[in-house]
C-alpha cells in the first residue's frame, strides 16, 4: 500500500499525523484483528521552488515521529530530528524497515505548511 500526504504543519515542534497503520477489518470473536505493517520506504519531497543562486530559499526543516497507538508525538518517539530538505529535493528512507502495529502512526512536523509531500510505502506482515 502506498499512502501520500502533504504536511500541513507550520512549526517544527507541532507535528501532524500523516499515516496510521490499519487493522485487517476482519472480526474475530467480536473484535477487529490488528494488522502489522512494515514501512518499506518513506519519501519526503520538498515541493518548494529551488533558487539556483541561494540554496536556503524555500528550504524546509522537518522532524518525524513514530508514535505507538494511543500515544502522542514526544521527544522519546522522534526518529528524525530537524532534518533540512532543500527546495526541489527528495529524501528517501529505505534501508531500515519499521514494523508498526495496528493503530501506530507516523507524525511529521515542518517549518513550512503544504510544501513537504510525504509518501509512505507499506507491506502487511
Amino acid at each position: 500500500m502506498i499512502t501520500n500526504a502533504l504536511s500541513t504543519s507550520t512549526d517544527v515542534t507541532v507535528p501532524v499525523k500523516v499515516f496510521t497503520s490499519t487493522t485487517t477489518g476482519a472480526p474475530i470473536g467480536g473484535a477487529v484483528t490488528g494488522q502489522r505493517n512494515a514501512i518499506t520506504t518513506m519519501a519526503l519531497c520538498n515541493t518548494g521552488t529551488p533558487d539556483i543562486t541561494d540554496e536556503s530559499v524555500n528550504t524546509i526543516v522537518t522532524t518525524i515521529h513514530i508514535v505507538p497507538s494511543g500515544d502522542s508525538p514526544t521527544a522519546a518517539n522522534t526518529v528524525v530530528s530537524r532534518l533540512t530538505v532543500p527546495a526541489g529535493e527528495t529524501v528517501f528512507f529505505s534501508d531500515e524497515k519499521l514494523v508498526l502495529d495496528a493503530g501506530d502512526e507516523v507524525w511529521v512536523s515542518t517549518s513550512v505548511a503544504n510544501e513537504l509531500a510525504v509518501t509512505i510505502s507499506t507491506l502487511p506482515v
